[in-house]
C-alpha cells in the first residue's frame, strides 16, 4: 500500500488519505463536508496539498491536482458551492457556445427569497427569478464530476430579454440573432415564444422575433 508524507515528514493515515483523495477524484470539486460524511477529518486535505495530490481553488474548495480541468471549471466549482443555483445569461451563453465573450465572473440564477452566496471564489454576478420563471429550461449537465444546472438556449434568449435593463438590449438581441440563425438552434423559434410567455416578455420580443423571421 503506499505511503504518504507530509511536508513535514510526519507519516499520513493512508487508508484516510487514498479515501479522501478517492473522494476528491469522484466529485471532482471537493470541500470539507464531503469528507465529513464519510468520517474524515478535514486535516486530511492539508496533507493531501502538502504532498501536491490536490490543489486549493479558493477558501473550502479542492480539486485533484491531476484532474483534467475544462474551459468550464470556473461553472463546476461555483454549482459546487451553490448547487441550487442555475447558470445563466452570459455565462449560460458562453456555455452553449453561442457567444466569443467569457464573463471573468461566473453569471448564476438564484430563487427569490434566497440568501445570496457568500463565495470568494469564483466570482459570481448574482440574478433572480421566482416559480416557473426560475424553473423553467433547466438542464442538467455533469462537468469534471460536478452536477451543473444551464439553461437551455431558448430560455437563455428569453431571459436575456427579461434582464435587459442589467445587461444590455445589445446582448439579447444578439442572442436572439445568432440563435436563430445557427443551423444548430433552427427549430428554437417555438420554444423562444414559450419560455418569452413564461417570463413576460413576448410583447418584448415579438417585433424582433418578426423583423427576424
Amino acid at each position: 500500500m503506499r505511503r504518504f508524507v507530509t511536508s513535514r515528514g510526519i507519516p499520513t493515515d493512508t487508508p484516510k488519505v487514498e479515501e479522501a483523495l478517492r473522494l476528491a477524484r469522484h466529485a471532482g470539486v471537493l470541500r470539507p463536508r464531503d469528507l465529513k460524511a464519510s468520517g474524515i477529518a478535514r486535516t486530511y486535505l492539508r496533507q493531501l496539498c502538502d504532498q501536491g495530490l490536490l490543489v486549493r481553488a479558493g477558501r473550502g474548495l479542492y480539486f485533484p491536482a491531476d484532474a483534467e480541468v475544462t474551459e468550464h471549471h470556473t461553472l463546476a466549482e461555483a454549482c459546487k458551492r451553490v448547487p441550487r443555483g442555475v447558470v445563466c445569461l452570459a455565462s449560460a451563453l458562453r456555455f452553449h457556445n453561442l457567444t466569443t465573450q467569457n464573463p471573468w465572473d461566473v453569471w448564476l440564477m438564484i430563487e427569490s427569497g434566497s440568501r445570496v452566496p457568500q463565495v470568494d471564489y469564483p466570482p459570481l454576478r448574482v440574478f433572480r427569478a421566482s416559480g416557473e420563471a426560475f424553473q423553467a429550461g433547466v438542464e442538467e449537465h455533469t462537468l469534471e464530476g460536478v452536477p451543473v444546472r444551464v439553461y437551455s438556449l431558448p430560455k437563455t434568449v428569453a431571459d436575456c430579454f427579461r434582464y435587459r435593463n442589467k445587461i444590455g438590449l445589445d446582448v439579447a438581441l444578439e442572442a436572439l440573432r445568432e440563435c436563430l440563425r445557427s443551423e444548430r438552434f433552427r427549430h428554437t423559434r417555438d420554444e423562444i415564444h414559450h419560455y418569452a410567455r413564461i417570463n413576460r416578455v413576448e410583447n418584448v420580443m415579438r417585433p424582433y422575433l418578426e423583423a427576424l423571421a
